[in-house]
């Protein structure tokens, strides 16, 4: 790394969506301000998703500050590669001034009270600094996945493509959130055949009451809770733009031939034992559908609202008792791919901004360390906070705070 020290007041690291978004409003401020992203625009949109990912909410959802969604498919849902051009002209027609390529090394404090970024060329003297990473970072995988025979292929969500890249044979898919349902679903599809462990999740109806799902979820304000008003540690729930948009629901995908097992408890050698608990994870999954719909038929009642009467509800036929081990060699089944969520990767940032788990500290992005801030977690501020249009209130709140800094 050279001695150089260039001085920019503000850094912002990541070209995602919430890094553009930053920009926008520190630019809205003229707010001096750099963009460094590790690769491309999107960057995880083109190279962390799988290839027949579709944008889980209707395309009109798929719109920045000062950017609407132009296309004349509004209630469609737009594929992965529709996200990357949607992003690539956002940033061109902000003027983001993006330097891609670029790998942060570490942040540091420096003197006076500034920050110092180190890249591998120099380092960044700033003021300011947005760590706009991502809510999804570092993939977490169970122990188990230690315990499996050397001969099986494991790849963790992030990293799977397609079929293709996959040795012939079954595919256990473990994890029972939106990636691991959609991913069981493509495999499908494909030919292939499929077991999922299902973990705690939530299902929602795509769309009910004639809108979508998101459209509820803004209009009655969900969408904007915030503080002690979002459940924290509730199940993840399940979503998928895939097919045109329709609900998701295990025994959907039971019914196309994916085999249901329950949650992954153990791995030794070739068998894998699973904890009976379908019906249980069943009925906590249709209590977040009911309950959802609950909201929007107070919502409509509470504001004297018409809508189309609730559509009737397919009934699926029930799964029954499931295995409670498999053997991986007499089922063929050659490759595992852990869809079990994601855990931060912050051993960068030599701040203390960090809990004793490596969670982020922050109040709305704003963390303990003067000039340094967070912007596109997870419920950073309210339920939106990590959507694709969700970061614009966010970045708006630490853009007028940083101007309260200069």
């Amino acid at each position: 790394m050279s001695s150089a020290i260039e001085h920019v007041d503000t850094v912002v690291i990541g070209a995602g969506q919430a890094g553009l978004t930053a920009s926008y409003h520190l630019s809205q401020r003229g707010l001096g301000h750099v963009v460094l992203e590790r690769g491309r625009v999107g960057e995880r949109w083109r190279s962390e998703r799988w290839d027949n990912l579709h944008f889980q909410f209707p395309n009109v959802f798929a719109r920045l500050p000062g950017f609407p969604y132009d296309g004349d498919d509004p209630t469609g849902f737009m594929h992965r590669d529709g996200i990357v051009r949607t992003l690539d002209r956002y940033a061109q027609t902000i003027a983001a001034s993006v330097r891609c390529g670029v790998t942060v090394r570490g942040v540091r404090a420096g003197d006076g009270g500034t920050l110092l970024v180190d890249l591998d060329s120099h380092t960044i003297q700033a003021r300011n600094v947005i760590s706009a990473t991502g809510a999804y970072q570092t993939p977490r995988v169970p122990p188990a996945s230690r315990d499996l025979p050397p001969g099986i292929m494991q790849l963790t969500a992030n990293r799977y493509a397609n079929s293709e890249q996959l040795p012939p044979g079954a595919v256990l898919v473990v994890g029972g959130g939106s990636s691991g349902y959609q991913i069981a679903e493509d495999l499908n599809d494909q030919g292939r055949k499929v077991f999922l462990a299902v973990g705690h999740h939530r299902r929602l109806p795509r769309r009910y009451r004639g809108k979508d799902y998101g459209f509820w979820l803004e209009e009655t304000g969900t969408a904007g809770q915030v503080g002690q008003n979002i459940l924290l540690g509730q199940p993840t729930v399940l979503m998928s733009g895939y097919r045109g948009g329709e609900d998701t629901d295990i025994r959907i995908l039971a019914a196309r031939g994916v085999q249901m097992v329950g949650t992954l408890l153990a791995a030794e050698g070739s068998t894998l034992t699973f904890a009976q608990n379908l019906d249980e994870l069943l009925t906590g999954a249709d209590q977040g559908y009911a309950n959802f719909k609950a909201i929007v038929d107070d919502y409509l009642e509470r504001e004297g609202l018409d809508a189309p009467p609730p559509e009737p509800e397919e009934v699926l036929p029930a799964l029954g008792q499931t295995v409670a081990s498999l053997d991986l060699a007499a089922e063929n089944i050659r490759s595992v791919i852990w869809s079990t969520g994601y855990t931060y990767d912050l051993g960068w940032v030599d701040l203390p901004v960090t809990d004793a788990d490596g969670r982020p500290k922050h109040v709305r992005g704003v963390t303990d360390a003067p000039g340094f801030y967070f912007l596109g977690l997870q419920y950073l501020h309210a339920l939106r906070s990590a959507f694709f249009w969700g970061a614009d209130e966010d970045a708006a709140y630490l853009a007028e705070v940083i101007a309260g800094r200069s």
